[in-house]
């Protein structure tokens, strides 16, 4: 050891590599990774719920003198009731809005509205289906007679 040396550890600078151990270097192992082929099956099981099971469909007739009956037909709607409005016992003009106002909660439920003859009108809610057999069944036959 020279005399510099010998100062510098004096001083404190020596050198201060013996103090630390010397840091093996870690060798990384790669582990082997399995690939997994996804297995894809063809059957798929059905996954529609009917939400709305209603044990009988309920059928309403309504001849409304005048427009406040509106809200208790979109009720009726909003109740998934089948709802057979009839109109000609009204003025052209209110019978408008009443049929106007029905739409919209018909639209707004998902409900189906189909004129069966001039001023009646068939209201089915989403979980009915009506077919044109049906409907040319109901004009022709008149089975509503609204005369009574």
């Amino acid at each position: 050891m020279s005399m510099f040396e010998k100062f510098k550890e004096i001083i404190g600078g020596g050198d201060y590599d013996e103090d630390f151990d010397d840091i093996d270097e870690v060798e990384e192992e790669e582990e082997e990774v399995e690939e997994v082929e996804p297995i894809i099956s063809k059957q798929r099981g059905n996954k529609v719920v009917n939400i709305h099971n209603s044990a009988s469909a309920k059928v309403m007739v309504v001849k409304p003198a005048s427009y406040d009956e509106a809200r208790e037909i979109a009720e009726a709607i909003k109740n998934r009731k089948i709802v057979v409005v009839n109109t000609t016992a009204m003025e052209t003009k209110i019978a408008q809005r009443l049929v106007d106002f029905i739409s919209g909660a018909c639209c707004v439920l998902g409900a189906q509205l189909q004129e069966v003859e001039q001023r009646v009108y068939l209201l089915s809610p989403s979980n009915v289906e009506v077919s044109n057999e049906l409907r040319t069944e109901i004009s022709s036959k008149a089975l509503f007679n609204w005369n009574k």
